[in-house]
């Protein structure tokens, strides 16, 4: 019996209800196991690893605020489950966390050649890394998950590695610190659009972005091998970074040519 005031909820919102705790604990419980990961190998690379609790410590920062924008951003994620391709960018989320810890260690440390198992399995860590990006958009579309939610997480963790790999190649001495604005121009551009809003207007899906964000990443993956000598490491940095300056100013150029126009007064 229905006390008097009671709400009288319709199926519909029955259902959306339902729906946002299904997602909720389905992101609980992908975010709970990927943390428990990430602090697994934390904990192995602190011990047999050779690295101080520090980048456990480091690690499980990065990751908890990684974790926490992701639950945010759960609330505009429009289907009842968090979704496989989701859980592979969580995963690359968590690994991105593990090698942002490696930022400050004893590894890696120029020289790299006197270590090269380590910038070895750093490289192949990295790698795997980036291949799991392809993985996420395949499975959004074959799970009929799609999302502008797993679009931009995974845009985001994108950004947050280029990010990583900038610091590590600068850690390594394998290029200056000027390869950190190949990282941080992404979050230049965000930036710029709190001062101009028609930089945040939406672009066209572009396969030219696509292919600069990959050479991005791969080059500078290909800069943190042992092989690979500074000098060289500079050169293909450098040709990545013009390549990715150009596409950014393609994309403002094309924003910009669709602002709207002031009225006339």
């Amino acid at each position: 019996m229905k006390t008097a005031g009671s709400p009288t909820l319709t199926p519909p919102l029955r259902q959306d209800i339902a729906e946002r705790r299904g997602l909720a604990r389905d992101t609980v419980r992908d975010l709970a196991a990927v943390a428990g990961l990430v602090l697994l190998v934390a904990l192995w690379l602190s011990g047999p690893g050779g690295l101080g609790l520090d980048h456990v410590l480091k690690a499980s920062l990065v990751f908890g605020a990684g974790a926490w924008l992701v639950w945010r951003g759960r609330l505009a994620h429009p289907h009842a489950r968090f979704g496989p391709a989701n859980r592979v960018t969580l995963a690359r989320l968590g690994a991105v966390a593990l090698m942002a810890a490696l930022v400050g260690e004893a590894l890696p440390r120029p020289p790299l050649d006197s270590m090269p198992a380590a910038a070895w399995w750093l490289v192949v860590a990295a790698t795997f890394t980036a291949l799991l990006d392809a993985v996420d958009g395949w499975l959004a579309r074959r799970s009929g998950l799609a999302s502008a939610f797993g679009a931009r997480f995974d845009m985001e963790t994108d950004a947050a590695f280029t990010l990583v790999l900038c610091a590590l190649v600068i850690q390594s001495g394998q290029a200056g610190p000027w390869i950190l604005a190949s990282g941080l121009m992404r979050y230049a551009f965000v930036a710029a659009a709190l001062v101009w809003p028609w930089l945040s207007r939406p672009l066209p899906p572009s396969k030219r972005r696509q292919t600069v964000c990959v050479v991005q990443i791969t080059t500078l993956i290909a800069c943190l091998g042992p092989v690979v000598s500074p000098l060289l490491a500079t050169g293909l940095a450098a040709i990545s970074l013009a390549l990715l300056t150009l596409s950014f100013a393609i994309d403002v150029r094309t924003l910009a040519r669709q602002r709207p126009t002031p009225p006339e007064t």
